[in-house]
């Protein structure tokens, strides 16, 4: 009898766990990206790019900064980075601008996980809450990651438009492409000045134009690098005035973030609605639960409060959903 009494008080607590778990995930899905990322169609039009130049390059090239790093590992590290998914974590570390090993985030997560997974298991009071806790510092590591990549993402579109200011002097003053963008990376800051670096570096070692142009576009993944690197192409096959279209496209990225901070700001307080409305029911029962004990069981026990309450989770999940789509706008 105390046990039959004793795991539906787990139950309710899984479920009201559960509940602020998937709520905080898609409130976070859908109001941390920031409201002027790149819309869903831009980003399949650059995967899609993407995919193209893989397939025009033939067999895939090996950069610079891959011979570089496999260089420096061990036979059994290199072994390590072997694996499966290793080169995609591989990439989203270099994205992020680290220098840790790929094989070690994995190893620090899979260490860092099991440590918090056993001791939550068997000190918290459900062993299905010490599982949850495991998984999510299991994936702390890979969310910092991610975290890091669209900042650095960001900054680099910020400082896109003054390096291609520089670059077009640099043509206007009679330097060559790749002087330009050495100039880039000797004038201005990280992560511009990385990024350009390697590129220069690809194409003063004897590499082509366009294989270390799309390898900037596939280390940066960015519709305003990808115009960019499009733009140099076409000019480098049709000829034409590379400084002029420089400038101009300089001019655009900057209208463009002109734009986008205007709309984030205007965006904010619909975002923090959005928050307030949706984490405030949880706010409130466990106030209510530790005010008086009794009074939300009063509802959990009995099947009908059960399955008002049901219901309405999932018109906050619709709510969630409703103000994503009015608060994001794709541009």
């Amino acid at each position: 009898m105390e046990l039959s009494r004793f795991i539906p008080e787990l139950s309710d607590g899984a479920i009201f766990i559960g509940m602020v778990f998937i709520a905080a995930f898609l409130l976070m899905q859908s109001f941390i990206v920031p409201a002027f990322g790149e819309n869903r169609q831009s980003r399949k039009r650059l995967k899609k790019r993407l995919n193209e130049i893989s397939r025009e390059q033939g067999p895939q090239q090996v950069s610079l900064v891959r011979k570089k790093y496999l260089r420096d590992l061990g036979p059994l590290e290199r072994a390590l980075e072997s694996l499966p998914g290793m080169q995609r974590l591989e990439r989203l570390v270099e994205q992020a601008g680290k220098e840790t090993p790929a094989y070690r985030v994995v190893l620090f997560a899979v260490c860092l996980g099991g440590i918090a997974g056993v001791t939550g298991f068997h000190l918290l009071p459900n062993p299905m809450f010490g599982i949850l806790l495991g998984l999510a510092v299991w994936a702390f590591p890979f969310m910092r990651l991610l975290r890091a990549r669209s900042q650095r993402l960001a900054k680099f579109e910020e400082q896109l438009p003054e390096a291609l200011i520089v670059m077009s002097r640099a043509l206007r003053a009679g330097h060559p492409f790749s002087d330009a963008m050495r100039l880039v990376a000797d004038e201005m800051a990280e992560p511009v000045a990385g990024e350009f670096r390697t590129t220069f570096m690809e194409i003063n070692y004897g590499g082509d134009v366009r294989s270390a142009m799309n390898g900037l576009l596939d280390r940066v993944e960015s519709v305003t690098v990808m115009v960019f690197v499009t733009s140099v192409l076409i000019q480098k096959e049709t000829g034409g005035n590379l400084a002029e279209l420089l400038d101009g496209l300089a001019a655009v990225i900057r209208d463009r973030f002109r734009f986008h901070r205007k709309l984030r700001t205007l965006s904010a307080q619909g975002k923090m609605a959005a928050w307030i409305l949706s984490l405030l029911p949880f706010a409130l029962a466990t106030v209510l639960s530790l005010v008086n004990p009794d009074f939300i069981p009063m509802l959990t026990q009995d099947p009908t409060g059960r399955q008002l309450v049901m219901v309405a989770f999932v018109l906050m999940i619709i709510g969630i959903f409703w103000m994503r789509k009015i608060v994001h706008i794709d541009v």
